[in-house]
């Protein structure tokens, strides 16, 4: 979450399509990722990044996320001053290579933000974090970046640097990706952000979708990223917990909030801990 914002099933709209974008926006997602990157073609670019620059100041909700195109790359530096006075609530960066490139991001909309006017820091970061092996291979240098509110796992660009299929037949990932999925699961956890996992590539695939959504919320996942409208509600289905499971959480917090003392008490003839209230606090986060 955003302060007061969900990421169960944030919704990606291109840039360069106002009807696309405006469709998501009014739409049930969590939140909206505004794209200035894959879904945008170069020659197109920069006209994507002036609508933004005119959109972003009158959106007028919450949750909304652009992805500019990556650190180093020709247009990096123009999208963040498109669309850093627009104050959306989170940058995307993909393709991020670790902490180092964090700390330069944070340093960058910093300036950027004092120019508009903005507070420092209410622009928060959300880094696709496994889309080359050595990102993989950096995950641990991201603990500790500051603006993160969460982690996101992407499948397709780590199979195109691995030289593998991004699944095998079956919907399974490649030993490879596996690792790099457990990996991203245990960033995020040491963050202290939630972990949100790889789109599903087949709109016309409901049931493929469903199948990879309970796996990853089982996996610890706290959302999964769309690419079709028709993707934002089941994906919210399978990530908001089930009433009993809320009751259950609403009861360990209230268990230790009556013996704030206590490192354990029994509900329901079980024991309860301080690793169950932590579990409880995210469950209701999710509600």
């Amino acid at each position: 979450m955003i302060g007061a914002m969900r990421l169960r099933n944030p919704l990606f709209a291109p840039a360069d399509s106002e009807r696309k974008m405006a469709k998501a926006l009014a739409g049930p997602a969590d939140a909206v990722i505004l794209d200035l990157e894959d879904s945008v073609a170069e020659a197109r670019k920069a006209a994507a990044r002036e609508a933004l620059r005119a959109m972003l100041p009158g959106v007028g909700r919450a949750g909304v996320i652009v992805r500019v195109n990556p650190a180093g790359s020709a247009h990096h530096l123009a999208d963040l001053a498109a669309v850093v006075p627009g104050a959306p609530d989170a940058i995307m960066l993909p393709k991020c290579a670790g902490g180092a490139e964090l700390a330069v991001l944070d340093r960058q909309l910093g300036a950027l933000e004092a120019a508009a006017g903005l507070a420092e820091g209410g622009i928060k970061v959300l880094p696709i974090a496994t889309e080359t092996a050595a990102a993989v291979l950096a995950l641990g240098t991201l603990v500790g970046a500051k603006r993160l509110v969460g982690l996101c796992f992407g499948a397709e660009d780590l199979a195109a640097d691995l030289a593998t299929s991004p699944r095998l037949p079956g919907g399974a990932y490649p030993a490879a990706t596996v690792t790099a999925r457990g990996l991203l699961l245990l960033a995020a956890a040491a963050c202290g952000v939630p972990a949100l996992d790889t789109p599903w590539p087949d709109p016309r695939d409901p049931e493929g979708l469903r199948r990879e959504a309970l796996a990853a919320a089982a996996d610890g996942f706290a959302g999964k990223l769309c690419i079709h409208p028709d993707q934002v509600a089941p994906v919210a289905e399978v990530f908001t917990p089930d009433a009993a499971r809320l009751d259950w959480a609403r009861r360990v917090v209230a268990g230790f909030a009556a013996n704030p003392g206590a490192g354990v008490f029994a509900l329901d003839g079980k024991m309860i801990d301080r690793p169950h209230l932590r579990l409880a606090e995210r469950l209701l986060a999710l509600e």
